[in-house]
């Protein structure tokens, strides 16, 4: 069945709780790239360097981290709606808050407290729109990844517009718009089935103890270095408007989206998740290589162009966490997560600390041997990152060229994206 009919159970037939949910979800995943074109407005108002003002990504994506052990253990008790509208209503408190920010300091503390909110309603929002939607999950999860290839292409975009006239106003925005999402989930979602078996603190740390998630997550820690590098640092480099800044982050992500969604599965089809995850991190290391090194123009094109190579990898990787171990998917979705963010939230402060040791290219060589050290994971870890029951997909091959293929129905009641 095409997700995209229109029929019964397809993208555009589902009930309002799933487009509520989906909705939510955009603006949940603008929070991540919002504050990209008003970094620089950002330092300015508070008189703070570069590598101060990274910190809102970085307090952001720590929390996120280690909030990742938490979500499931609170979902698994208070069911999937009550944790969307903890997130949501964290979200809401703690966005409004950084708006009303005098120092670096407390915008950062406000944006660890943002994080917490956006793990709580992400890790779970899938979850929810799939065991709310119409037709199986097939349908459902195309609407959850366009939802988060939409919402990274409009943050830069939203940040932009309203960051022009002030950078307080971003903020305030994502606050209104939530808070919007809160009243849409408290009237249209209906609560969801509880898992049958409670989620403790300590599974996703023993579910890294299976060789293949276990490379999974290490490997995907490199290449988050390198994407956050791009995404953190980047705007800095660029030195451009807000609006100027926001339109090439902006395109980023439509092809960001475009890729994750469309492109991705159709070259894992013919090629393998493997082969296309580790050709897609080497090329994605010679991009930012361009971007350092070439001049401005290049460091436009390349940042745009990364954002194609980046869908590609969130997709494969994806895949990867929730089919390469025989862990509930939530449960392997946490343990992967906790290690990938911690380098979301370690590359925002080191590449302005590079650069002020050594000079502007160098945070861009470090991020281009950290792609290359993702992909090396991937080939020496190979056999660990292929299922035992694959089968070759119609294309032909073995099951170590094709990788894990994707699984993406419900287990113990919940699904969580790792994007």
């Amino acid at each position: 069945m095409d997700p995209f009919d229109a029929g019964a159970g397809g993208i555009l037939r589902q009930p309002k709780a799933v487009w509520a949910t989906a909705g939510a979800s955009v603006v949940a995943f603008m929070g991540i790239g919002l504050v990209d074109p008003i970094l620089p407005s950002i330092a300015k108002g508070l008189d703070a360097s570069a590598s101060q003002v990274s910190l809102l990504f970085t307090s952001y994506f720590l929390i996120t981290a280690v909030a990742m052990l938490v979500t499931g253990f609170v979902s698994s008790r208070i069911g999937g709606r009550r944790t969307l509208l903890l997130g949501l209503a964290l979200v809401v408190v703690f966005a409004g808050l950084a708006g009303t920010s005098d120092t670096v300091g407390q915008l950062v503390g406000y944006r660890a407290g943002w994080g917490l909110g956006n793990a709580l309603f992400v890790s779970t929002a899938l979850a929810v729109i799939v065991g709310a939607a119409a037709g199986g999950s097939a349908a459902a999860i195309l609407l959850y990844e366009s939802a988060l290839g939409l919402g990274m292409a409009c943050g830069p975009l939203v940040g932009a517009l309203l960051g022009d006239a002030s950078w307080r106003y971003p903020f305030f925005g994502t606050a209104f718009l939530m808070a919007i999402g809160f009243l849409c989930i408290t009237v249209f979602l209906k609560e969801q089935p509880k898992p049958a078996r409670r989620t403790s603190l300590l599974d996703p740390i023993r579910a890294l103890g299976h060789g293949g998630l276990a490379s999974a997550a290490v490997s995907a820690f490199f290449y988050n270095y390198t994407f956050f590098t791009v995404l953190a640092f980047t705007p800095f480099v660029l030195d451009m408007t807000p609006y100027k800044s926001g339109a090439v982050f902006f395109a980023w992500g439509v092809l960001l989206a475009v890729f994750s969604v469309l492109v991705a599965p159709r070259m894992q089809e013919r090629f393998g998740s493997l082969k296309v995850l580790g050709g897609s991190l080497v090329l994605l290391a010679a991009d930012v290589l361009v971007l350092g090194y070439g001049g401005h123009t290049a460091a436009i094109v390349c940042t745009i162009l990364s954002g194609a190579l980046i869908g590609v990898n969130n997709t494969v990787y994806t895949e990867l966490a929730l089919g390469v171990s025989d862990a509930p998917r939530p449960v392997a979705s946490a343990g992967y997560n906790f290690v990938r963010w911690f380098a979301a939230a370690a590359a925002p402060y080191f590449a302005p600390k590079i650069e002020e040791w050594t000079d502007i290219h160098v945070p861009f060589v470090v991020a281009a041997v950290t792609a290359v050290l993702g992909a090396l994971v991937v080939l020496v870890r190979r056999r660990a990152l292929t299922l035992p029951h694959s089968r070759p997909r119609s294309s032909g091959g073995t099951p170590e060229a094709q990788g894990p293929q994707p699984r993406h129905a419900t287990e113990d009641g919940v699904a969580v994206s790792t994007n």
